[in-house]
């Protein structure tokens, strides 16, 4: 009998494996394929005695069941009901009799337990090149959690996570995971580098700045004019916006300290001015401390010929409420 990997226990395979084994469309349609007929099963899932686990994930495993006899809780297995179709590429085949959720039908699955600003975070983490893993940025387990980055390649693009839960009709959480995904952008390569977007360009009703979305690392080549002052042959910047050609800059603790970096940072910076490009450089400290964040998103807004009006009491709240949602990847340097 296969099981049906979902929730939290295929989003820690996928963070393990990485995207080389989601495989090709084939193979996934035909993965999903086993996948529905698993689902009208009645036989309860279970490890068998088994140490076998998919990417060696921790125990208990989330497993989809889609009756009600199958249904089962054991130290070895939690079953989550799935009782609506199967988009078509919902699953991957792990070999060893488990099917594993994409990260698409996760990113879905998730809308269940996630509030709407922790889901488009994790659209963000699927969708970047960088895992939280250790347990909490995406299972809402908040501050007490602990959080480890590793790096890694995007699993999936916000293009085809919006695909995918369009082709979800009456899936639950399908409303939530549709208005999420309008904010999801590809590319983010650190947690405070989603913070920082996210900050920066959710709309006010969500606690952001309402700042419009800009390219995440984003490859500027140097061209021959700046060539002279410049140390390499392209620029990648965290958060650009092409048409403005406004780059912010997050200045990392770990990774913008000591002379050499600093020097570098300085050179870049100035190669980027030769290509007419306006840098802001956010820190750390800035990005903690509401009035100076503040004061970068009104300089952004004032540089894009905007205003910004998020100065009410109500959207004061909303701002801070949202940090408290983003409490593990503020607390996450890189």
């Amino acid at each position: 009998m296969y099981k049906l990997i979902g929730y939290k226990t295929a989003l820690e395979y996928w963070n393990t494996v990485g995207a080389r084994f989601l495989r090709d469309a084939s193979m996934r349609r035909k993965a999903t394929r086993k996948a529905r007929a698993a689902l009208r099963s009645t036989e309860s899932p279970s490890l068998d005695g088994s140490t076998v686990r998919p990417g060696g994930c921790v125990l208990p495993l989330f497993v989809l069941v889609g009756t009600q006899e199958a249904r089962t809780r054991t130290d070895c297995i939690l079953s989550r009901s799935w009782l609506t179709d199967l988009p078509e590429g919902a699953f991957a085949d792990a070999g060893s009799g488990f099917l594993i959720s994409t990260p698409e039908f996760c990113f879905l699955q998730m809308a269940r337990d996630l509030s709407l600003a922790q889901l488009i975070m994790l659209g963000y983490e699927l969708c970047g090149s960088y895992a939280m893993v250790e347990g909490t940025a995406w299972d809402g387990a908040g501050a007490e959690g602990k959080a480890v980055m590793r790096k890694r390649s995007p699993l999936t693009s916000a293009e085809k996570l919006g695909a995918f839960v369009a082709k979800a009709d009456g899936a639950y959480g399908r409303k939530k995971a549709l208005r999420a995904v309008k904010y999801v952008l590809d590319g983010s390569a650190s947690p405070r580098e989603t913070a920082l977007a996210m900050l920066l360009c959710l709309p006010y009703g969500l606690g952001g700045f309402g700042l419009p979305a800009p390219k995440l690392n984003y490859r500027i080549d140097i061209g021959k004019r700046a060539a002279p002052m410049a140390d390499r042959e392209y620029c990648v910047c965290d958060l650009y916006w092409p048409q403005q050609k406004i780059a912010v800059e997050y200045d990392s603790d770990l990774h913008h300290t000591g002379s050499f970096r600093i020097a570098s940072d300085t050179k870049r910076r100035n190669t980027l001015a030769a290509r007419n490009v306006t840098v802001i450089g956010v820190t750390r400290v800035q990005i903690d401390d509401v009035i100076q964040l503040r004061k970068t998103a009104k300089t952004l807004a004032k540089l894009m010929g905007k205003r910004l009006r998020c100065d009410s009491p109500k959207l004061v709240e909303k701002h801070y409420a949202l940090r408290a949602e983003l409490g593990i990847a503020l607390a996450v340097d890189g």
